[in-house]
């Protein structure tokens, strides 16, 4: 039976059909006030994991 998967991991990960991870931009929950409005609308992307990265994450899903 294959192990749990982490619930944090699906919470802030998204595997696209292809089988790319991606994740949200860091840092865009605090201090948006100060930040312009560049920075504030490219944190609302996905931004694509390496390689190695997805690698290491899809170990966490099960599915």
């Amino acid at each position: 039976m294959p192990g749990k998967t982490r619930k944090s991991i699906t919470k802030r990960f998204k595997i696209t059909k292809n089988g790319k991870m991606l994740r949200r931009l860091v840092g865009q929950d605090h201090y948006r006030q100060k930040k312009t409005g560049k920075r504030r609308r490219h944190g609302r992307r996905w931004i694509p994991l390496s390689v190695s990265e997805t690698k290491k994450f899809k170990k966490l899903f099960s599915y």
